[in-house]
């Protein structure tokens, strides 16, 4: 009697972070992203550059998203601030994306959702100007992240909970690729995997400061990550 075939690999699911993790958004996004962020909470706050750029990164820090402290503390509008905030004219003349990686993602088996804190029509437009809008399944957006009445973006974990069972997606079947390890310490938390996408970060702090790697808090491996890549080539053997 033939013995039945072994039952299949479940398919991986690649949750992949957009900026610093997909394209290199130190070089010239970020930057403006952050001048934009500290500009509004001069207008919306009433203080002055240094005050706000300090209350931008406090809040950064302290919540993981600066959009959540300004909700949490001030009542500011989300939508008002993502729009204010991620407007960018002259988007495709500050992106970049080494074929290389886009090949490598190209090449990656399995499903890919990108799963960013950033609005969708910004994400969106990345995606495309990078040529990657192809090469990914889905789209999840920090609008998708509101439960029950609260804004809940990375890295909350119940709003990760909330992803996977609404897409039929088991944890173990997922891994995280993110630039940032808090919120890839959440994510190990409910049980997902995740890779530690360092390439663009450490292009950053060589650009802006004259610092070993181990002072750049992007040295070593946490005990919570799973992969510490420099491309996204290296993603196969996690498979």
């Amino acid at each position: 009697m033939p013995s039945s075939p072994p039952p299949s690999r479940p398919q991986t699911v690649w949750l992949l972070d957009l900026d610093n993790t997909l394209h290199d958004a130190s070089w010239r996004v970020f930057p403006l992203m952050n001048a934009e962020m500290t500009a509004f909470i001069e207008r919306h706050l009433g203080v002055g550059r240094e005050e706000a750029n300090h209350i931008r990164a406090q809040f950064w820090r302290r919540y993981g998203a600066t959009l959540l402290g300004l909700m949490h503390e001030h009542g500011v509008d989300a939508a008002q601030f993502l729009r204010e905030t991620h407007h960018f004219p002259h988007l495709p003349r500050m992106l970049r994306c080494d074929g290389s990686e886009r090949a490598a993602l190209a090449r990656l088996p399995g499903r890919k959702i990108v799963l960013t804190n950033a609005p969708r029509d910004y994400a969106r437009r990345v995606l495309k100007h990078l040529k990657l809008w192809p090469l990914v399944d889905g789209l999840l957006a920090v609008e998708e992240m509101w439960m029950f009445g609260k804004l809940r973006p990375k890295p909350d974990a119940r709003m990760l909970r909330h992803v996977l069972a609404r897409h039929g997606l088991r944890p173990a079947h997922c891994v995280l690729v993110e630039d940032t390890p808090g919120h890839l310490q959440s994510a190990r938390r409910i049980g997902l995997r995740g890779a530690w996408m360092v390439r663009y970060a450490r292009r950053a702090a060589r650009r802006q400061r004259d610092l070993p790697m181990e002072r750049t808090g992007l040295h070593g491996r946490p005990a919570f990550i799973a992969a510490r890549i420099r491309s996204l080539g290296e993603l196969h053997g996690l498979g």
